[in-house]
Order: structure tokens, then C-alpha cells, then sequence
């Protein structure tokens, strides 16, 4: 798949990012998980790009061939600033088509919250609502995470994440490698950030078509238990869970996940608008 990279620098790092597809296609940008990288969506640049969008994956912030991590501390907000940053820089016309998944997925309804008017319609793969109040042990639960992290030894927290992270030997041979350009520092750096995403606000709901997704072997934190109320809440929300996937449900199962994603984007965001 032939794409072009772009560098943009932000806070003391420099940002990579890359687009495929033809330059009038309507724009879907895809953010990876914590400790992945761009390459985690391989699997759907082909049907996103055969079907006529124009597809944008980035490395953020500490991850892949983003670094240094530049200015820390980072946080959530953080990493949507640097998203809104190449969208600037790429003069992108909106409204556009945001998804992520984890980490990716916390960027992405952060982008909506700060800026709804600039998206269509919003895909996340195993995440949990940022926006949503959560129970005060679990609250305590991800601000102490962090901390957990700081005495396990690399290697065997690079090879925990791997395997936790997906069910396909392949995958979590991709999830290895691409932990293993991380230092463990800037790691630790990334999950803090995580740890301080939560922004709890009754009353608040994403009013745009938003298609929710996670695998159904997804066992990270509580994302299966509380995916249900999320999509309950959120009135244009399609919820899905991925059979035979577990946390990298479109990596584990692209097959299921892709067909689900098009059917999405074809009713919410269809190539033809462009």
C-alpha cells in the first residue's frame, strides 16, 4: 500500500504520520493503542482505501517513530492536540471520521469533546467512555496503575502486554516488537497519561453516529462490562463485539471487524459524499 509520511513537530518531539488513498477521499484517521504503533491497522488500509476514503495513521507521541517523547508530562489531551496539529497541517477539510483503539479511543472522544464540530462520526475498538462516571475503586484502580508498572521488570511486562493483547500468534509477535521501541520510561509516561483521562460529566452524550467495538475475549480492565451502558447512554451508537478477538479486536479478527467498520461508514460517512 503505497503511502505518503508526513513529520509534523510538536512540544519538543517530532510527530510521523501517514495517508493513503485517493486526495479527495473523505478522511478516516485511526490512533493505535498504548505501546502500539501506526502499523496496528494494516489490516484495514486495503478495504478502507478500496472502498474510496483517504485513511491517516500516526504514530503518537513516545510510540514508534515518534521520539523523543518530547514534553512530558503527557496526558490525553495532550495527544488530541497533536492529532488536531496534523489535521491543521494537512489543511484537512472536515467534518472527518475519527476511531481508536484503547489509547487510540480515549484520543479520539477527546478530539470530539473538544472539537464535535469537526467529525462525522466516531469507531472505537476496545476502550471505555472517558466521559462516563466510574465507581471510586475504580477510579483509585487506574490513578494507582502507573505506580504498579514502575517495579516490574521490561521484559516480562513487554511479553505480559503482548500476550494479554490479542489472541493470534502473529499479533502479539507484532505487539512485542512494537513495545520494544519503547523505552520503559516513556511507557510508564504514556500509562500516567492514561491514568489521567477520565473526565466524568453528567449530562454528556457523543451526538454523533458512533459505532463502539471491542473483542469478545477482551478481558482489559472493564472495558466488556461497562461497553453496554456506554452504548445505551449515547442515542446514534452501534455496538458490536467481535467474535474469535481479544483487546486488538481488529488485529485479531480484521475479517469481522472490517465488514462491521464499512457497513458503519457506509450509512454514517459514505465515500460517495466526497
Amino acid at each position: 500500500m503505497e503511502q505518503t509520511e508526513l513529520v509534523v513537530p510538536r512540544a519538543g518531539s517530532r510527530i510521523h504520520a501517514r495517508l493513503a488513498g485517493p486526495a479527495g477521499g473523505p478522511l478516516v484517521v485511526l490512533s493505535h493503542g498504548a505501546s502500539m504503533d501506526h502499523e496496528m491497522f494494516d489490516e484495514q488500509l486495503g478495504p478502507l482505501v478500496g472502498a474510496g476514503y483517504r485513511v491517516l495513521t500516526w504514530d503518537i507521541r513516545g510510540h514508534g517513530r515518534s521520539q523523543p517523547i518530547g514534553r512530558i508530562p503527557i496526558d490525553v489531551a495532550d495527544m488530541a492536540e497533536d492529532l488536531l496539529a496534523i489535521l491543521d497541517h494537512l489543511d484537512a477539510p472536515g467534518p472527518i471520521c475519527v476511531g481508536g483503539q484503547s489509547l487510540g479511543g480515549y484520543v479520539a472522544q477527546e478530539l470530539v469533546y473538544r472539537e464535535p464540530e469537526r467529525v462525522a462520526a466516531l469507531f472505537v475498538i476496545g476502550s471505555t467512555c472517558i466521559t462516563m462516571p466510574i465507581a471510586l475503586w475504580e477510579q483509585w484502580a487506574l490513578r494507582s496503575s502507573p505506580w504498579w508498572f514502575v517495579p516490574w521488570p521490561w521484559q516480562h511486562l513487554k511479553r505480559t502486554v503482548a500476550t494479554s493483547t490479542a489472541l493470534r500468534p502473529e499479533v502479539r509477535t507484532y505487539a512485542e516488537v512494537a513495545i520494544g521501541t519503547m523505552s520503559k520510561s516513556n511507557f510508564v509516561q504514556i500509562w500516567r497519561g492514561v491514568a489521567r483521562s477520565m473526565r466524568p460529566e453528567a449530562g454528556y452524550q457523543i451526538d454523533l453516529p458512533l459505532l463502539l467495538t471491542h473483542g469478545d475475549q477482551d478481558r482489559t480492565g472493564n472495558i466488556a462490562r461497562t461497553a453496554p451502558a456506554w452504548a445505551a447512554r449515547d442515542p446514534y451508537c452501534r455496538y458490536e463485539v467481535i467474535p474469535d478477538a481479544s483487546h486488538n479486536a481488529n488485529q485479531d479478527n480484521p475479517e469481522h471487524f472490517n465488514r462491521v467498520l464499512l457497513e458503519f461508514l457506509a450509512e454514517h460517512y459514505p465515500a460517495e459524499r466526497a
